[in-house]
């Protein structure tokens, strides 16, 4: 089966480097390491073969997925040597790219709706797509402020027709995503599809969506560490964060709103696991010189038998790109399956993903892992 993956901000770090490994994958030039969907459990349930995503997307950047990926490959994010074999690839890939949506289009939102859903329509039919994945790794945005239109599936469609901006633009892709029969992943904290009239809108269309922000470094640890303190019936009394970001995710998240955004979908994690809630301050930072790798330094106070106090500390150094863009693929490869499995709506099962998950509120690792693994299990069947 050929599915097509559709990245809304597609020259961005990320979606450059799911770019390249997909090319590199299907090349047989790397194992595909980081791949959750390669291991075991998930053999011979007929989920599309990575030689099988062909990927396309938005950007409101212009700059080349060749010339992008050689910057990344500069900053040691993906090895130099693989360039010259996958630049036909990549140069195939950057063709099927399209103008994302500018500021200016939201004057009128339906007009960008068309558009998106008219550029999902030619993507498919000119690749011959059973399917189309949607998938958000674009800039994180401010918390959304609520509007009575975005209760109702009815109410929301009669104000786009009136001209009026109810819809944060990853909530518009979604919108679209859905009009035009595709399914939908936020990878970022930003709203995306997670509106009650974007819900109905899903279930009406039957295609599925999952969400939200990707689960890649200090919150991924937390979720396998945090289980630990809580078997053992040891008392966490503090579980500081300290999380240094470079790169223009660094940069966004620079911008109070947007840092407020990522900083509630990170605080979910503990109290969750742990029963109770710590004392967990929690910063983000941008450093510029980090450019493409983060930093994140926790220190955790915790109190065992007989009162007596004692502290852990870790450092967790990565390239986030690096960590991100096998799950990405992961998510493709999974949400095409459900879609054609006909499964409708939000998708739980992938909590295993995101730190803040479409309705569950299990942030154990592995018993998220454990849910994946039995929902994939019978989510196609052998083929």
């Amino acid at each position: 089966m050929t599915v097509g993956v559709w990245f809304v901000g597609a020259r961005g770090s990320l979606a450059t480097t799911a770019t390249v490994g997909a090319a590199a994958l299907a090349g047989d030039l790397v194992a595909p390491t980081g791949l959750v969907t390669e291991l075991a459990p998930f053999a011979g349930l007929g989920l599309p073969a990575i030689a099988d995503l062909v990927i396309g997307g938005h950007d409101v950047a212009e700059t080349s997925l060749v010339k992008r990926a050689e910057a990344l490959a500069g900053a040691g994010v993906v090895p130099q040597v693989l360039l010259a074999a996958i630049e036909p690839a990549l140069a195939e890939a950057d063709s099927r790219l399209r103008r994302g949506i500018h500021p200016e289009d939201r004057a009128n939102p339906l007009d960008a709706v068309r558009r998106v859903r008219a550029d999902l329509a030619r993507f498919r039919d000119e690749h011959q797509l059973e399917r189309v994945v949607v998938i958000n790794v674009s800039t994180t945005e401010p918390a959304v402020v609520a509007d009575p239109a975005q209760a109702s599936i009815d109410v929301l469609d009669a104000a786009l027709r009136d001209g009026r901006d109810v819809l944060p633009l990853s909530s518009l892709y979604a919108y679209a995503a859905f009009q035009a029969g595709c399914s939908f992943v936020d990878f970022t904290p930003s709203t995306g599809a997670r509106l009650p009239a974007l819900e109905q809108l899903a279930d009406q269309r039957g295609v599925p969506h999952a969400g939200r922000d990707g689960k890649t470094g200090e919150t991924l640890v937390k979720s396998a560490l945090a289980p630990m303190f809580a078997t053992r019936n040891l008392h966490v009394r503090s579980w500081a964060g300290t999380n240094l970001l470079g790169g223009g995710d660094g940069a966004a998240l620079a911008e109070p709103d947007r840092r407020e955004s990522k900083l509630e979908s990170k605080h979910h994690v503990l109290g969750s696991i742990l029963g109770y809630e710590p004392d967990a301050p929690l910063h983000i930072d941008y450093v510029a010189d980090l450019g493409e790798w983060k930093t994140a330094w926790d220190h955790i106070s915790f109190e065992g038998f007989l009162g007596t106090r004692m502290r852990m500390q870790f450092t967790w150094e990565g390239c986030d790109s690096a960590l991100a863009a096998p799950l990405v693929l992961d998510l493709a490869r999974l949400v095409s399956g459900a879609h054609a499995g006909g499964h409708r709506g939000g998708l739980d099962a992938l909590a295993f993903f995101f730190k803040d998950p479409w309705g569950v509120d299990e942030h154990r690792l592995e018993t998220q892992f454990q849910r994946l693994c039995d929902w994939a299990a019978g989510l196609c069947g052998p083929r």
